[in-house]
């Protein structure tokens, strides 16, 4: 039953592997903004987590299937709609249930889906302890008002929790001016930055076999990171941007896995895109809200 479902998810790491290149080639253009890059990786990561989609003539996989990789119908209510999922490995002669073409594909899937068990189990685990052991050496923390909080156990401003987020700042910053940190912090929690990342880790973590799916994990933080500068400065104005990037500088950068930081990302890479940052108009909204939607329904969907 393991090597099955193993079958499914090696199939399903394939296909996001294609999508990510095409949303790591959008990140190039450094006109889109970065909100609308993170808003992007919902495509792989549902490709990575659902293995039915809808089919459709228009679908990059369409184009695709032509070369290689076949889709597999599960579902069809009527003759113009149907659901699939993609077969790229094609080691299979039938698929509900699996029956592998020969005795040799089925029995390395078998141990493999083992190995892919073992390893995604002691993922989950060194997480589950990373997070809870990083909660507990933080409740000593000091209150200074609200989720607000210092600690010495710290060495970056950084949000910590899911539930209920507490700003963690670190004891050096008491005599400082602490507004644009703040706010940048605020914003991750309004953002919900914490879950995406902890959604992100999980993904990866069943996707763990695939290297590129932790190069793309380590962008998609960055861009997580560089959307929160860019919903700051929306609030703070263009005007500011020096100020902002000048308290980023300051900022000792810090290492953290389930929490957002001020200085999480590469100073550089924020720095420019803070100074570079402009306000979205009416007209460039909706070309990058069709851009968006293009993106979706060509990646999300199958061959049809």
């Amino acid at each position: 039953m393991l090597g099955k479902v193993f079958y499914w998810v090696f199939n399903m790491s394939i296909t996001a592997a294609l999508t990510r290149v095409l949303i790591m080639l959008v990140r190039l253009i450094k006109k889109v903004p970065r909100r609308i890059t993170t808003f992007l990786w919902v495509v792989p990561f549902f490709r990575m987590t659902i293995p039915i989609g809808l089919d459709s003539p228009y679908s990059l996989m369409s184009l695709i299937s032509k070369i290689t990789t076949k889709t597999v119908v599960v579902f069809q209510p009527n003759d113009d709609i149907s659901f699939s999922m993609i077969n790229s490995v094609m080691g299979a002669n039938s698929y509900f249930p699996i029956t592998y073409k020969t005795n040799t594909l089925e029995d390395v899937f078998s141990v493999a889906a083992v190995i892919w068990g073992i390893v995604f189990l002691a993922i989950i685990l060194m997480m589950a302890v990373i997070y809870i052991t990083t909660i507990y050496e933080l409740r000593d923390s000091t209150c200074l008002r609200d989720n607000i909080y210092f600690s010495e156990k710290v060495t970056s401003p950084a949000v910590y929790g899911i539930v209920k987020p507490k700003i963690i700042l670190p004891l050096s910053y008491k005599d400082r001016d602490i507004e644009l940190v703040i706010l940048h912090e605020k914003a991750h929690i309004r953002g919900l930055d914490n879950l995406w990342r902890m959604l992100a880790f999980l993904i990866v973590a069943i996707h763990w076999f695939n290297p590129f799916s932790w190069i793309f994990l380590k962008a998609f933080l960055a861009d997580l990171e560089l959307s929160c500068d860019e919903r700051v400065l929306v609030k703070i104005g263009a005007d500011r941007s020096k100020e902002y990037a000048s308290a980023l500088l300051e900022c000792r950068r810090g290492t953290t896995v389930f929490a957002s930081a001020f200085g999480g990302a590469k100073i550089r890479t924020r720095i420019e895109n803070i100074l570079s940052f402009r306000k979205l108009t009416w007209i460039s909204l909706a070309v990058f809200s069709v851009l968006g939607g293009v993106i979706f329904y060509v990646l999300l969907t199958n061959a049809g």
